[in-house]
């Protein structure tokens, strides 16, 4: 004989976003409902209008990308400088050591 039922434990998938009814008793998923997906544009022109958007928003990002590569470099170049010239002014101070000079 079947044992009475006891409630099942509804839980939201936070990946998949599916509906998931777990067995309390046995830990067990009982049942899988998977999230509808959207079905297929109905208007053209605002599909249309939606993909140029994000073509230029990506073109921003990637010229954004490239002007911070390019300010990295600037950065860089500056920090070398800064520490060379702390090297020069200290020389007794001498490279750091490294980690199996210690021993």
């Amino acid at each position: 004989m079947a044992k009475p039922s006891q409630p099942l434990l509804e839980v939201l998938c936070p990946c998949c976003e599916a509906t998931l009814r777990i067995d309390i008793a046995t830990g067990a998923v009982i049942t899988h409902e998977a999230k509808a997906k959207a079905g297929p544009v109905e208007d053209l022109h605002s599909a249309v209008a939606r993909l140029k958007k994000e073509e230029s928003e990506r073109d921003a990002r990637f010229a954004k990308a490239v002007a911070a590569e390019k300010a990295n470099k600037d950065v860089l170049n500056r920090k070398f400088d800064e520490l060379f010239k702390k090297a020069k002014e200290d020389p007794q101070q001498g490279p750091p050591k490294r980690p199996f000079e210690f021993d």
